[in-house]
């Protein structure tokens, strides 16, 4: 993860350095109240990666005596294939077509649509065929 947080916080201070030469450079406030809230964001990314590498065991990607067996290994489970992910994306389609119009009713459709299917992806393999046991 260290790996992971030095490209992060690089990126976020390119992010800042871009801002402040385009504010200077352009005097225009939108685009460096833009690049400097993407530094923020990537820090912000970079900061969680960094916390996280310290609270765990360095990983092969992180160790310079590391050899290509030491990640050999489960890496954890993926999903072979869910419809979940389309309902997902259908339904923030709807919530943001929901929202340019400011349809209040299809706004709360949207939204129940959005958690419903949230949380069939997030229970796909606790409930029916799918449960692990």
């Amino acid at each position: 993860m260290k790996v992971e947080a030095l490209i992060f916080n690089a990126l976020g201070v390119f992010c800042i350095v871009v801002a402040a030469v385009y504010g200077i450079w352009s005097r225009e406030p939108i685009g460096t109240t833009a690049l400097a809230l993407s530094g923020g964001l990537v820090f912000l990314v970079g900061g969680f990666f960094w916390f996280v590498s310290r609270r765990i065991d360095p990983r092969p990607e992180d160790r310079k005596d590391a050899d290509i067996a030491d990640g050999a290994g489960e890496l954890g489970f993926f999903s072979p294939g869910s419809y979940w992910p389309l309902g997902i994306a259908l339904s923030a389609g709807l919530m943001g077509l929901a929202l340019a119009f400011f349809y209040v009713w299809l706004i709360v459709i949207a939204m129940a649509a959005i958690f419903i299917t949230v949380g069939g992806l997030l229970f796909e393999y606790y409930v029916g065929q799918n449960a692990q046991g």
